[in-house]
């Protein structure tokens, strides 16, 4: 199942919201989030600046996070971060963030797929899978000059695109249950 909701669209955050809760169902503990990419350019940059928001929430997302602008995680550290979370966070959900390159109707959607994200894929990089749900941020249009496009995308596309993404990812819930005991 995917999901597609523009940055325009004053109801994305709500619509993203609700997307992540389908595709991740219950949650038995804290969710992780992963957010891929680098600041060197900024179309790249999407996953950076969202794992930064979520970061700088003040305690508003009950949960872990990967990738910031302070420590980014790029396309090339996946490989070895799908087994580290595995071990670290053996019963959390992971959400992969990602920017990506699509069709030029699509720029400026926030995708959502049930499923493991494969980044690099826009530029034909074979790296390893991540993830139990996908969120992609379509910032620039697939062609032979991707990567040169990624240079030459808007920032204010990209902070936008993070900031609903953050919005959503932060009102994911996880409550604990205790078990009350009888003496």
């Amino acid at each position: 199942m995917e999901y597609a909701f523009h940055f325009n669209n004053t109801l994305a955050e709500t619509g993203l919201f609700m997307a992540l809760g389908k595709l991740l169902g219950p949650l038995e503990a804290p969710p992780v989030v992963l957010c891929i990419g680098s600041d060197l350019a900024v179309g790249d940059s999407l996953g950076p600046i969202t794992g930064t928001m979520l970061k700088k929430s003040h305690g508003s997302f009950n949960g872990f996070v990967y990738g910031t602008l302070k420590t980014p995680v790029t396309a090339k550290e996946v490989r070895y971060m799908e087994g580290f979370l595995r071990k670290t966070h053996p019963k959390s959900k992971i959400v992969a963030v990602d920017a990506a390159v699509g069709e030029p109707s699509d720029v400026g959607l926030i995708k959502v797929t049930g499923g493991p994200l494969r980044p690099g894929s826009g530029a034909n990089k074979r790296l390893g899978r991540v993830g139990d749900v996908s969120l992609l941020g379509i910032v620039a249009p697939k062609s032979a000059f991707s990567y040169s496009l990624l240079n030459l995308t808007r920032l204010n596309m990209i902070y936008s695109m993070a900031e609903i993404a953050a919005g959503a990812l932060s009102s994911l819930s996880y409550r604990p249950l205790f078990k009350e005991t009888c003496l």
